[in-house]
């Protein structure tokens, strides 16, 4: 995500390092390749623009703090400001205070609307919401079935009604989800190749009819410029709440996020990043400015790990670690739980200071080894020392890799093994607790 901006903006900083003091040269220098930097995302010029003057008249002049360089005085600064560029604050959803919360989804085709639909729902059961899920799509072939798919993999009914108008089903759908008790209702409503006035109309009669709590835009990130004019040109006649931007994780440049709001006036409620149907985050602007300056994201990271780790499981670990007793069964729970949190490549963009530079993740290697320690007895599993050439020629054909994969994998959990007991008991009694106590506080989902 955002991998070309990073690695310009970390260009521009490198200009900073060593100095004593910011002048008026020094940073220019800076902020010239801070807007080519920026231009280059696909930022809208005039957004550009005013970023760099704003940055510019809060650096200039600036006396370097005993413990700060005027490289890290700029970066603060123009984290600042990315941060209001991107809406300073997390915008909620509209949430009805009687009654069912209707969503209604609009977009072009191909922008993943009907799969942002599905993750919404799941991002909103997982809140403890009895969801409905509406297959407005009328005219894409199969758009309806679709729907349904995913809502049988995520346990939400979908309510479909063949032959009819989408009006008539979206005014049905939120009648329906009334008497249910449902409490939030999704509808998908049909896209197009591009904007024309039947399409329009025809989402400004389902709005006028059902007068939705939340009308969002699902927007292609990878489009750039594209998908703030789309914005524009939607919000025009729907009065749009926000956006979602999809496929944020394939974005190597930014322009769309980073534009949206300051054009549009629009906040950037959800972010898809993959997939997934659990690929959908809420959108922090404070939280997306430190990835872009490749700070990673500390907090998303620890929420993803308190909804994937499981407390009983930390205990049992903990308490092997104490025994130093921690085995190749325990080695793949934590795989499992490291699974859960999602693809390796977006857990690494979380973490500080760590960039993948074009380098690609392969995550088919925890299937291997996780092939690798299922063709072992449980014997060998709690002691691997027992291990010998035979039993390994066995698990190699078991697992369907080779001898010099588990000998690979002996040797890494070996040293795994050494790293866990060297780091001290009052160590990890103190790691483990932290994490058992942040987990207690409470998690994003709900």
């Amino acid at each position: 995500m955002f991998e070309e901006l990073t690695q310009h903006l970390s260009g521009a900083f490198r200009t900073l390092r060593g100095l004593g003091k910011l002048s008026e040269k020094t940073v220019d220098e800076a902020l010239r390749d801070i807007r080519r930097a920026l231009l280059e995302a696909d930022v809208n010029y005039q957004v550009a623009k005013d970023f760099v003057e704003r940055v510019r008249e809060k650096a200039v002049g600036q006396e370097v703090l005993k413990s700060v360089t005027p490289a890290q005085l700029v970066i603060k600064i123009v984290h600042d400001e990315l941060v209001q560029l991107l809406g300073e604050t997390a915008a909620t959803l509209n949430l009805a205070p009687l009654g069912p919360t209707v969503i209604m989804l609009v977009g072009l085709q191909g922008s993943g609307k009907t799969t942002v639909a599905g993750k919404l729902a799941k991002y909103l059961r997982s809140q403890g919401k009895k969801v409905l899920l509406v297959a407005a799509d009328v005219y894409r072939p199969a758009a309806g079935e679709q729907l349904r798919l995913l809502g049988r993999q995520i346990q939400v009914p979908v309510y479909m009604v063949p032959d009819r108008k989408p009006v008539h089903i979206c005014v049905q759908a939120v009648e329906e989800a009334r008497g249910g008790g449902f409490g939030a209702v999704i509808l998908d409503t049909a896209g197009r190749w591009h904007i024309d006035q039947e399409m329009m109309q025809e989402l400004v009669a389902i709005r006028g009819k059902v007068a939705p709590n939340e009308t969002l835009l699902v927007a292609d990130a990878m489009t750039g410029q594209e998908a703030v004019g789309l914005a524009q040109e939607f919000d025009t006649l729907l009065n749009l709440d926000g956006v979602v931007l999809t496929k944020l994780d394939g974005d190597a440049r930014g322009g769309a996020a980073l534009s949206l709001r300051a054009v549009t006036g629009k906040p950037i409620k959800f972010v898809g990043l993959g997939e997934k149907l659990d690929a959908l985050e809420p959108f922090y602007p404070d939280r997306m400015a430190s990835r872009i300056l490749g700070m990673g994201d500390v907090v998303t990271l620890v929420e993803k790990a308190q909804e994937a780790i499981d407390l009983s499981q930390q205990q049992k670990l903990e308490k092997k670690l104490r025994q130093k007793a921690f085995s190749l069964d325990d080695f793949l729970d934590q795989l499992r739980q490291l699974k859960k949190m999602g693809s390796l490549e977006s857990i690494l963009d979380l973490v500080p200071g760590f960039k993948l530079s074009g380098l690609q993740v392969d995550e088919r290697a925890l299937v291997q080894v996780e092939a690798i320690i299922n063709s072992m007895t449980p014997q060998e599993r709690e002691n691997p020392k027992m291990i010998d050439g035979s039993r390994k020629k066995r698990i190699a054909r078991g697992s369907g890799r080779n001898v010099q994969e588990v000998n690979q994998l002996l040797k890494q959990f070996s040293m795994i093994q050494k790293m866990v007991y060297g780091a001290g008991e009052k160590g990890w009694e103190r790691k483990l607790l932290s994490m058992r106590a942040k987990g207690r506080k409470g998690r994003i989902y709900r």
